[in-house]
């Protein structure tokens, strides 16, 4: 039997978590460089998974295939196609840059102090969320994704209630009572998505008699599992209503700005760039695969949601007070993206929400990690309190403008990539959604660049006077995402080749081809 390298990289940080957790108390040190050497083994082996990849092979590779409640016809199934194998390989390789990030995030909070926050525990969950993740992007039996996908909120809400920021404008105890609320918040909204899609689940068992994939994508191809409109639509409503919580989707996006908020930097960025990526994932693998006539029906109601998102998101990123509030509806809009170009039914569309979901994890990492560094040493999230920073820490400010460059989308940079792709295969079949979304675009250069202004353009503040610049530590961080986001802004390729034929293979689950476009013959 050959190597089961999909259950490998899910399986490692599952046991790093576990073996991190038990380290002694009085090791912190020790715990903290055995989760960031697990996180580096981890994204070692992601990269041989995308190595062995094979872009034009079968559309899942890679598989595994195990019995596990065969009663109830459930199966330890694994396979990844190009989407998933492009998502597996952005999870690996962010947890070591949020890892370093949060290198300090669950440090005793004082010295001699009772107040003790358990460093093994945080780099613990932080794995836990990792192997979860992973997995969620290697399931193709329908019962095991469910599992995952409900059981990393778990580690989630810990981080964020137990290990949030401790910049808070009115002290630590407003600051706990903030982080409690977010925690909640986040974890009922992801579980009344998730009970409403294990009733689909259980729905789409009863229909078709096991939660393959695979299986049932067959069958209703071939027409030997035909499902009536309603019940399809039904199915349809309960995988997407949860997918859309966890996206997140306006209206169901209100606890992201209240978790990404409170959470540290590292943790915010572990929200929206790599858990948040499973809704979105998922409606490309679950909704479009098992549902393809109700996702069609569908399309005109999401269409105008996730316009709503772009728009909503952006406009009120203009107005925020708070840095990670505003990091956090600029991810909305760009959520909103993502989801119209899945839903546009054209492999521009489609291709360019994948290479979306990739291009926005690093950018945002990078923004919203170097803003971490940039409240850890002012002690503060509100914009006001900042100004000049430029002058007193000049790589600070410029990596937080390259960041916020690739944010709006700059031409060059990674996401204007994407988000051109996106808009072409919009206006190809909805022209007029295309023309409204644009202005996302511009509203997008309005909120980062006051953003920029206001930070670290002007007279320099008293209180941020001695500010240093950033660490080595930090520029290990960041260096990276920066050079990432250049290179695939200019050379996208690598990741479109991967993606390409996932797409095309969703299209034909879907029944859809990309308009010709209309040419006047010649006279």
């Amino acid at each position: 039997m050959s190597f089961p390298l999909l259950t490998a990289t899910a399986a490692l940080p599952a046991i790093g978590a576990v073996v991190t957790a038990a380290v002694p108390a009085a090791r912190r040190t020790a715990a903290k460089w055995l989760a960031l050497l697990v996180s580096l083994a981890t994204l070692a082996l992601a990269i041989v998974v995308l190595v062995r990849f094979d872009p034009d092979g079968d559309r899942y590779q890679l598989t595994e295939s195990h019995s596990w409640i065969a009663d109830f016809g459930v199966r330890y199934e694994l396979g990844v196609d190009g989407i998933g194998v492009a998502l597996l390989a952005l999870t690996a390789l962010l947890i070591p840059f949020i890892i370093l990030a949060g290198w300090h995030d669950a440090d005793p909070l004082e010295t001699g102090s009772k107040r003790w926050r358990p460093t093994q525990g945080f780099f613990a969950l932080i794995l836990a969320v990792e192997a979860m993740v992973i997995i969620s992007f290697e399931a193709t039996d329908v019962f095991l994704f469910y599992i995952f996908f409900e059981a990393m909120l778990i580690p989630m809400y810990f981080l964020i209630g137990g290990f949030g920021d401790r910049a808070h404008e009115h002290g630590e105890e407003a600051a706990s009572t903030q982080r409690s609320y977010a925690a909640v918040k986040f974890l009922l909204y992801n579980l009344v998505g998730g009970l409403i899609m294990l009733a689909a689940v259980i729905g789409l068992y009863v229909v078709a008699g096991n939660f393959s994939l695979q299986e049932i994508a067959e069958a209703r191809a071939n027409g030997s599992l035909d499902m009536a409109t309603n019940t399809e639509r039904w199915l349809f409503l309960g995988f997407f209503f949860a997918f859309a919580v966890k996206a997140p989707l306006w209206p169901l996006h209100t606890w992201l700005p209240n978790a990404m908020g409170e959470a540290t930097a590292p943790v915010a960025v572990l929200i929206t760039a790599v858990v948040d990526k499973v809704g979105t994932f998922a409606m490309l693998r679950f909704c479009l695969q098992l549902f393809p006539e109700a996702s069609k029906w569908a399309t005109p109601a999401i269409l105008v949601l996730a316009l709503i998102s772009i728009i909503y998101g952006a406009l009120l990123a203009v107005g925020q007070r708070d840095i990670k509030r505003l990091v956090a509806y600029a991810s909305i809009s760009h959520f909103g993206f993502i989801i119209m170009g899945i839903f546009v039914m054209t492999s521009q569309g489609q291709s360019g929400a994948t290479l979306y979901m990739v291009n926005h994890g690093i950018s945002t990492a990078a923004l919203m990690l170097v803003a971490g560094f940039l409240i850890s040493r002012r002690g503060s999230r509100l914009i006001a309190d900042y100004g000049g920073v430029q002058k007193v820490a000049p790589v600070l400010a410029g990596t937080f403008l390259i960041g916020g460059l690739a944010t709006l989308s700059l031409p060059g940079l990674a996401p204007f990539v994407s988000e051109f792709l996106v808009l072409v295969g919009t206006f190809s079949n909805y022209p007029v959604v295309g023309i409204i979304a644009t202005f996302g675009i511009v509203l997008a250069a309005l909120y980062t660049l006051v953003l920029y202004q206001r930070t670290m353009t002007g007279p320099v503040k008293a209180e941020v006077s001695a500010m240093p610049d950033l660490r080595v530590r930090e520029l290990v961080v960041v260096a990276p995402l920066i050079v990432l986001l250049i290179f695939l802004g200019v050379y996208p390729k690598p990741v479109t080749d991967i993606v390409n034929p996932a797409v095309k293979a969703t299209m034909s689950d879907v029944q859809k081809k990309d308009p010709q476009p209309e040419v006047e013959a010649a006279k």
